[in-house]
């Protein structure tokens, strides 16, 4: 095997080049149970009575016990002086710079508490202002339900608690600095910020607003090391301190159902030579099971085995090897969509422009490179554990055995979609929206702030069940 050698940080690691080429694979893109209808018997009648604890009207049947409704969350508050409070106006006149609009702040409501002195209105008015401008600063201004297929639960708001940011601020005068603070530490974020600077169209200031909340969406800092795929651009990122190391082509979910979602997820393992169970859409709506257990010799040349169960089900599992589905490597990053890194036989596709062409799971171009450097990384402690990881490694791929290789590192993985970015060479680049989700974040842009949002989606969870090649 041939090597070539990455610098990462200090080290000098080699990992294995592009891997060998493999043929491509074309593969075929409940009992009733009889019951007898009862009646049920008549529930008791409720009666509407008012609980004068919460004074609310309830429905409760007789006898029945009614729990006291949540209590409100405490009020966010603190003691402003004057001199504070109009440095939060200040600061709030000048959010354009930071992508946010200052109407969403009623300044005129607190330059009037202002005006009035300190007292209980103006610690109001300043501690409801500087709220809003955190949570639009930490979380992203977009609401839940404008952030398509997104499945990211920002830690954000509870490493930096609204509480504490204006406490610490109130107390050091430190207002805007404070603020200022939230900002996304990914050079990406600072790139755009820049950019708004000088923007005149104003279509391309929404679509850098709409990007810049974006990276709000996400954790402030992505880690010391992460992989990250911009979906649009179609592209694997190895990052380390920020800087990237690598990058590979990727192949991603193709629009409408199977398009692949935003998420934040772990590494925890390395999959060398993978099986690949076929999903029962295959397996029984194209007749695979029966073609592989009545065609032995060639289920054999094709590397899928079938067993039957006593109840007539098939399982067909495509063993590991150069025409395996997944390829020779996956990612194993357990999360409920099913959704991982993986290699594919069908390298070509690596060459088009477009490569919206997966099930929803991404291919990754050189996987084996990437899956030799993650096995580096996620298990040494010194430059010295690199040749004994590498020989360990080659001797696992060259087995044709699955093996799953733990992290002692586990990586974070981000699967994020973003319209402008800076591409893998450091410019500032315009990707085509192929899953059309940029028009409910710049809608969302144009309404008022919306309050109490939501911290998790409740839209639906796809789980990808075959990543057939294209």
């Amino acid at each position: 095997m041939t090597f070539k050698t990455i610098l990462l940080g200090s080290a000098l690691i080699a990992s294995p080049l592009a891997a060998q080429q493999a043929p491509q694979v074309i593969l075929p893109p409940e009992p009733d149970a009889s019951t007898t209808a009862t009646l049920p018997a008549p529930a008791p009648k409720k009666r509407e009575t008012v609980d004068e604890s919460f004074g609310d009207i309830v429905n409760r049947t007789p006898g029945e016990i009614v729990q006291p409704l949540p209590a409100p969350p405490a009020p966010i508050l603190a003691n402003w002086t004057v001199a504070n409070a109009k440095a939060l106006v200040a600061f709030a006149k000048g959010i354009a710079v930071e992508g946010l609009d200052p109407k969403d702040y009623d300044i005129p409501a607190l330059e009037a508490a202002i005006a009035a002195g300190r007292g209980d209105a103006l610690n109001e008015k300043a501690s409801r202002t500087f709220q809003w401008l955190v949570e639009d600063l930490r979380d992203g201004r977009t609401p839940m339900d404008a952030r398509r297929q997104w499945f990211v639960v920002d830690p954000d708001p509870d490493r930096m608690p609204t509480q504490k940011l204006l406490d610490a601020a109130v107390a050091t005068g430190k207002i805007a600095s404070t603020l200022r603070a939230l900002n996304p530490v990914n050079p990406d974020f600072a790139q755009l910020r820049s950019e708004l600077a000088t923007a005149k169209d104003p279509r391309r200031i929404k679509l850098i607003r709409a990007n810049m909340d974006r990276w709000r969406w996400l954790p402030q800092d992505l880690g010391k090391f992460y992989l990250l795929t911009n979906i649009p651009e179609q592209k694997l990122r190895l990052t380390v301190n920020n800087r990237i190391i690598k990058s590979y082509r990727t192949i991603v979910g193709k629009p409408g159902r199977t398009a692949t979602p935003q998420l934040a997820e772990q590494v925890e393992a390395v999959i060398f030579n993978p099986t690949w169970t076929v999903p029962q859409s295959i397996v029984k709506g194209e007749g695979l099971g029966n073609k592989v257990l009545n065609n032995p010799g060639w289920a054999r040349s094709a590397g899928y085995k079938a067993t039957k169960g006593e109840n007539g089900w098939i399982t067909v599992v495509q063993q590991p090897g150069p025409s395996n589905s997944l390829g020779l490597m996956k990612l194993d990053m357990p999360n409920e969509h099913a959704i991982f890194l993986h290699d594919t036989p069908a390298r070509e596709l690596f060459q088009q422009d477009n490569r919206a062409l997966s099930h929803g799971c991404v291919r990754v171009e050189n996987a084996r490179e990437v899956a030799m450097t993650m096995a580096m990384l996620g298990n040494m402690t010194t430059k010295d554990d690199i040749p004994a990881i590498q020989e360990e490694v080659q001797d696992i791929t060259g087995s044709g055995e699955y093996t799953r290789y733990p992290l002692q590192k586990q990586w974070p993985v981000y699967l994020t979609y973003f319209t402008m970015a800076t591409d893998v060479d450091g410019k500032l680049t315009t990707f085509k929206d192929v899953y059309d989700r940029d028009a409910p974040v710049l809608a969302a842009l144009d309404q008022p702030r919306q309050q109490n949002r939501a911290r998790e989606t409740d839209e639906e969870v796809v789980e990808i069940v075959d990543d057939l090649q294209t």
